[in-house]
């Protein structure tokens, strides 16, 4: 098969891209994210036929944020966007006249990884991506694992503290709430209001106050070498590195591949990643260690991911 349309939805804009079959993007066209469900579903398609105009398309991949059914057609639920059981294959495919595979987003970024990123040359690969929450895929023995009922790898979702903090889901301790980009900004907004002295260069990045810290802020600061910044960093990359150690234990991969916004810093998360992954992995000196990468297609992951799982099938 020759060229797909990849489509990532985000929260501001709806991204689609031709996509060849050795993962490069040859064209895109974006279009912003209307406020409503069924808006959404016209937006994909003017995105697809935007992207779309002037290339022979064979078929469209598209990653969604929520829970998709073992057919890859339906929306079971999506936190984000208004969709319950919602037929987006079918509504798709009606409009764009193209066969259309839906695809949870996270597990698309993974695909996207595993075949054209960091996961070449590994057949069994976790992918985690650190973003506004945690997302995961698995592909074991080079096939994308997605459960019974397509749901699988929602690994922000199980529970690491009981009790512990309201997650989104409705749920209590969830992994994503101790190791995201939410979660980052919260331990530094807590110890910048706990020791000021130790988070000038942050608080001078935004309003002055712990409540005005951002994530961007963050980022800066600990490249500037603000102590509040690089430990809210590392408590993340605690938490982080003890969940893949949970999950080596539950996979075996030879790769975990980190993701998301998060990563973008390199490796100021990820060597503490890693040293927190070697502390909680179960028999970590009699024992092989999977290797804790860098993504490496940034934000173009999911696009390109669903395009080739459309190309697939």
């Amino acid at each position: 098969m020759g060229l797909t349309i990849g489509v990532d939805i985000g929260g501001t804009k709806i991204a689609a891209g031709v996509v060849d079959e050795d993962g490069a993007i040859l064209e895109t066209h974006t279009v912003p994210t209307p406020p409503t469900a069924q808006g959404i579903v016209e937006a994909i398609c003017s995105a697809v036929a935007g992207a779309g105009s002037g290339h022979e398309i064979e078929a469209v991949g598209i990653g969604a944020a929520g829970y998709v059914d073992d057919k890859r057609a339906t929306v079971l639920f999506a936190p984000n966007i208004d969709w319950r059981h919602e037929p987006l294959k079918d509504k798709v495919e009606h409009r764009v006249g193209l066969p259309v595979v839906v695809e949870n987003d996270a597990n698309a970024a993974a695909w996207g990884e595993y075949r054209f990123g960091a996961g070449r040359g590994h057949d069994d690969v976790i992918c985690i991506t650190l973003g506004t929450g945690l997302g995961g895929g698995v592909i074991i023995g080079n096939k994308l694992r997605r459960g019974r009922f397509g749901v699988a790898a929602e690994f922000g979702h199980i529970r690491v503290v009981p009790d512990g903090l309201l997650c989104g889901c409705g749920s209590q301790g969830c992994w994503e709430q101790y190791a995201s980009g939410r979660a980052l900004v919260r331990y530094a907004r807590q110890r910048a209001n706990a020791t000021p002295e130790n988070a000038g260069i942050l608080l001078g990045l935004g309003d002055g106050t712990p409540d005005g810290i951002e994530g961007k802020h963050i980022s800066a600061a600990a490249r500037q070498g603000d102590p509040v910044a690089i430990d809210s960093f590392r408590e993340l990359a605690r938490w982080a590195g003890a969940g893949l150690a949970d999950l080596a234990s539950l996979f075996d991969p030879s790769a975990f591949i980190v993701g998301g916004g998060v990563s973008d810093e390199g490796e100021l998360v990820l060597d503490p990643i890693r040293k927190s992954f070697r502390r909680w992995l179960i028999g970590a000196q009699w024992r092989p260690h999977a290797q804790v990468l860098a993504a490496q297609l940034g934000n173009k992951a999911g696009l390109v991911g669903a395009a080739d799982l459309a190309r697939q099938g």
